[in-house]
């Protein structure tokens, strides 16, 4: 038997105007001037029989847009004959970057447009674009024109009184820039460093975005000083500041390890964080040494750090206090007191629900030593670390974890706490009076929405009504401004009945 069989060419009729999309208008969200947005992609569907050729697909204002293409595989702003095979679709990539200084935007922020046209005349179709675009003041450090070579940081490292050059790009800021205002966001490209003797102060209202491996880093004798405030409308987030990544896509709302740390570093003295948010870094703070200095080294209060990929506070021998403060969803503690020191937390909300991988640390941990590169130990007195009037809890079965050296001292005492412990063969004497008073333990907190950073409490909270009056009086009103009462909860929210 003899077989044959023959090839016929794809007959590529025009276009009629029938094309469908995967939507209808494209939303790349928001982003700052300069800086290109996440690549977002269009689908383009020929549902039609025929095999087409759609004869124009193009940015409206061609090769002038600030939009970017990518067709099929092709790179471009204007494109002809784009073949499309029946009952078969196409990818179309979009993103775009944009300077607004090129035109006159009110508010610091502008809505720029374009739309993707296919075809022309009778079957001309349209998928729009819209993009906000924002204005900042970007800090970046110098970049050597000829070899290429980012500026790093030279500063006193090992407290010898020599500068020492160290490998954290970024740059000192200048006195120009040692007060942040709320006017436009903040985006700081390396380290924003304070050098010695200075005061950087963040007014309320104020934003502060960081590029990958970016933070703040604060020196010998400077400070850190965030004034957030308290909104009139508890829902708004007007007067608080805010430090983020500059990702601004939803799909980076709460992505952990965005940006690095705000760096409290060895002998900077009087740091001050109210009314802040801190979100989505691989630390939240991280603050070393100084524990006998005459003021504690970081008084934070009102604030809250969520998504910390490794710790929400850092602490290795030096000394914190905080207030009305709530920490959640960190990869490895939350609270993180190592190499002694001196901590004391009232009315805070210590939880941990991550969930994206495995988590090592429990919420609280306090020790008097670290470990070295060669496994030598080195340690130092724990000379306090009270917890009053605070919530300790987690997906965890064990969230506190205290331990010590022997050549050290190891002082810690846990008041009207509620402790999430529950462990077989219980390691830690809660009944232990110098260290433990009036625990709860393992009852529910009823946090609202946990996953979703919102721990206040909810109305069969077991966390109502048993805080000590004492310590409310320290707290007299909660982080959203509710006063404590007769009746006083644990933790940092005040329960109060919604609407709802």
């Amino acid at each position: 038997m003899l077989w044959s069989s023959c090839r016929k060419d794809f007959d590529f009729s025009p276009s009629t105007g029938d094309l469908s999309f995967s939507k209808d208008t494209i939303y790349l969200d928001t982003v700052f001037t300069n800086i290109g947005s996440s690549t977002y992609n269009l689908k383009v569907y020929n549902r039609s029989d025929n095999d087409i050729s759609i004869p124009s697909v193009r940015l409206t204002q061609g090769e002038s847009s600030n939009y970017r293409l990518n067709v099929d595989g092709m790179a471009g702003k204007v494109f002809e004959n784009v073949e499309l095979l029946a009952k078969d679709s196409l990818f179309i990539f979009v993103e775009t970057t944009f300077d607004i200084q090129s035109i006159v935007a009110a508010d610091n922020q502008f809505l720029y447009t374009d739309a993707i046209e296919f075809d022309s005349g009778g079957n001309l179709q349209k998928v729009e674009l819209v993009t906000l675009v924002k204005d900042a003041i970007f800090i970046f450090p110098d970049r050597d024109n000829n070899t290429g070579i980012i500026e790093t940081l030279t500063f006193d490292v090992d407290g010898d009184g020599t500068p020492d050059e160290t490998s954290l790009q970024g740059r000192f800021l200048d006195n120009s820039e040692l007060t942040f205002t709320n006017e436009k966001p903040y985006v700081i490209y390396g380290f924003a460093a304070v050098d010695e003797g200075d005061v950087l102060t963040i007014e309320a209202g104020a934003r502060v975005h960081f590029h990958a491996n970016s933070g703040l880093l604060v020196t010998n004798n400077a400070s850190l000083k965030v004034n957030g405030a308290l909104s009139n409308d508890q829902e708004l987030l007007e007067n608080e500041v805010i430090f983020e990544g500059d990702r601004l896509e939803p799909l980076y709302e709460d992505i952990p390890g965005q940006w690095s740390t705000i760096y409290l570093f060895d002998g900077s003295v009087d740091n001050v964080i109210n009314y802040a948010t801190i979100k989505n870094s691989t630390v939240g703070v991280l603050c070393e040494l100084n524990q006998d200095a005459p003021n504690d080294k970081l008084t934070i209060t009102n604030s809250k750090i969520y998504n910390s990929s490794n710790f929400g506070i850092l602490g290795r021998a030096t000394s914190i206090r905080g207030e009305n403060l709530v920490i959640n969803n960190s990869g490895q503690s939350s609270i993180a007191g190592t190499l002694g020191g001196k901590y004391n937390f009232t009315h805070c909300t210590i939880a941990n629900y991550w969930n994206s991988s495995f988590r090592q640390f429990p919420s609280v941990l306090l020790n008097n030593f670290i470990i070295n590169e060669d496994n030598s130990v080195t340690s130092n007195n724990l000379e306090e670390a009270n917890f009053n009037n605070c919530i300790i809890y987690g997906n965890d079965n064990a969230e506190i974890d205290i331990s010590g050296e022997n050549t050290s001292d190891l002082f810690y005492k846990f008041t009207d706490c509620l402790i999430r412990f529950d462990v077989i063969g219980d390691p830690i004497d809660f009944d232990e009076i110098d260290h433990f008073e009036n625990i709860t333990l393992n009852d529910d907190p009823e946090f609202k929405f946990p996953f979703d950073n919102d721990l206040r409490l909810d109305e069969d909270s077991e966390a109502r009504g048993i805080g000590n009056p004492i310590f409310a009086g320290q707290v007299p009103f909660d982080i959203l401004g509710n006063g404590r009462t007769m009746i006083t909860d644990l933790g940092a929210y005040q329960f109060v009945p919604s609407e709802d």
